[in-house]
């Protein structure tokens, strides 16, 4: 069902928590070689709930392989000289080496991979030394809010053969991988199902049902 995995070793950080999220996030991206340790699985089977692939139980996943010495700091807030092009303004600083970057609405595929690329080929005049993950969002103030929407935002949002892009990327001999931070669309697509959003007056309705003489009193 999982569709990004992240392997880290247990030698590397004995006492490392894979429940406290932003602090193995962090573990991972501090040790993650972005040219050899992300391995892709394309065309292959998703969860049947996942809506983001390009048919039903049909997408990809993505393996990163973080295990080793530390090879990088992360730093900690947004760098001064982060920079904003047209298409890619708003930015928020989300957790120790990840980015939030706000864009326009995602047209298609045909577009963004043009808008995404030009994105990634002007980042390389950059110093992102301390950044190991940029996510582009709709929302760049929610994506940072809170660990849970970010987790959210990114990881369902997102097909990775689709949407994982990078600075100074590169293919070799089949492999892909990127010089820089990985770059993850995590904005919604025009194939995405709709928001699930309450509806108060059927949960009064509901809510009534499980008053005593009710068909559901007991029940819930």
């Amino acid at each position: 069902m999982a569709k990004y995995l992240f392997i880290s070793a247990y030698e590397d950080d004995p006492h490392l928590d894979i429940h406290d999220i932003p602090r193995f996030l962090q573990h991972c991206l501090e040790r993650l070689e972005p040219t050899r340790d992300l391995h892709f699985h394309t065309r292959t089977t998703i969860d049947t709930l996942d809506y983001t692939g390009d048919g039903l139980n049909a997408g990809s996943k993505v393996v990163f392989a973080a295990a080793g010495e530390k090879i990088r700091t992360l730093v900690t807030e947004k760098p001064k000289d982060f920079p904003s092009f047209v298409d890619f303004q708003a930015s928020k600083f989300i957790m120790p080496g990840i980015m939030a970057v706000e864009s326009v609405v995602f047209e298609s595929y045909t577009i963004e991979n043009k808008r995404l690329g030009d994105y990634s080929e002007r980042l390389k005049d950059y110093n992102l030394d301390g950044i190991g993950l940029i996510v582009i969002c709709d929302n760049a103030d929610f994506t940072a809010a809170s660990v849970n929407n970010f987790v959210w935002d990114v990881f369902t949002k997102s097909n990775p053969s689709h949407d994982i892009y990078g600075v100074g990327s590169f293919i070799d001999n089949k492999h892909w991988g990127c010089r820089g931070p990985v770059i993850i669309d995590a904005r919604k697509k025009p194939h995405h199902a709709p928001e699930l959003i309450k509806d108060s007056a059927v949960e009064a309705r509901v809510d009534r049902l499980a008053l005593p003489g009710g068909s559901l009193f007991g029940i819930i």
